[in-house]
């Protein structure tokens, strides 16, 4: 089936209580397998790509692999772009075929972040595409957004109402104590934060830096309103090691086929463990149905 917008996978995983995973993909391995698991387990399923690596491959070559691996599926999948600060990447992005994109102007005063997402909402309502803005500021690196702990400042619920009537964001990421990255400790979680959030706004949210959190963790935002869970860096991290393991066993190997298919097969059982998690698997037909 051809990509799809994010946005009826979110209402529909809201409306019944579950998260679609959204992971991050930087290689054709990477994309094939996130769509391989999320086929195998029947769960509608969201490619990511940060703006670095759309510098690094171009969106029109990322937009058709994600073309091509969603005709070979039957379960839904959507392509985001991941924290972008630029319109005119969000633009290009658009054009080459996204259908989700996440407009993060969270390191503005409130002001601008809302003119700079009702931009990207006018642009994105007129042809279907999805848009994904943070209020609040997520701690942790992602590509080159980065936020020290001392200035992640979490989300006011009040202000998160505000800011969905006055963008017409039909999604929101408020920061509530997650971070990019890996945690050095146990997340520091504002679940008070999320239902409250939850109860002023009827869009779907988003759980930044999924990375590491706990599954009872994941398992309860998702029950206070939390509708997708971005992950990232695990990815590369199983990704990664598991081409450092080939290379441990046999350093001589010259051929990326003998390194990359571990790999994939590496990331492809993450995946599901994530999905899994999220309480996605078996949820394609009822996502298509929204």
């Amino acid at each position: 089936m051809p990509l799809v917008s994010s946005a009826p996978l979110l209402r529909a995983a809201r409306a019944q209580g579950y998260a679609v995973t959204a992971f991050n993909v930087h290689t054709l391995e990477m994309l094939q397998a996130v769509v391989e698991a999320a086929t195998e387990l029947d769960a509608p399923v969201i490619l990511q790509s940060t703006t670095g690596t759309v510098q690094h491959l171009g969106p029109e070559f990322i937009a058709a692999a994600a073309r091509v691996a969603a005709d070979q599926t039957h379960v839904p999948v959507a392509l985001h772009l991941d924290h972008c600060t630029n319109f005119a990447t969000v633009v290009k992005c658009i054009r080459a075929g996204y259908t989700s994109i996440m407009i993060d102007a969270s390191m503005k005063p409130y002001e601008a972040n809302v003119a700079d997402t009702r931009r990207v909402v006018e642009l994105a309502n007129a042809i279907g595409v999805n848009v994904e803005a943070e209020l609040g500021k997520v701690g942790g690196v992602e590509d080159d957004i980065s936020v020290a702990d001392h200035d992640a400042a979490l989300a006011d619920p009040d202000e998160c109402a505000r800011f969905v009537m006055d963008t017409g964001v039909p999604t929101l990421a408020p920061a509530i104590g997650t971070a990019h990255g890996i945690y050095k400790g146990e997340p520091n979680i504002d679940f008070d934060r999320i239902a409250r959030i939850a109860a002023l706004v009827d869009v779907p949210l988003v759980l930044h830096g999924g990375s590491g959190i706990p599954e009872a963790q994941v398992r309860r935002a998702i029950s206070l309103g939390m509708a997708k869970m971005n992950v990232a860096t695990e990815l590369r991290i199983v990704f990664t090691d598991a081409i450092k393991q080939v290379f441990a066993c046999t350093p001589n190997v010259d051929d990326p086929r003998h390194y990359l298919k571990p790999a994939k097969d590496a990331l492809r059982e993450a995946v599901k463990e994530k999905i899994r998690m999220c309480g996605a698997a078996g949820r394609a037909s009822e996502a298509k149905g929204r």
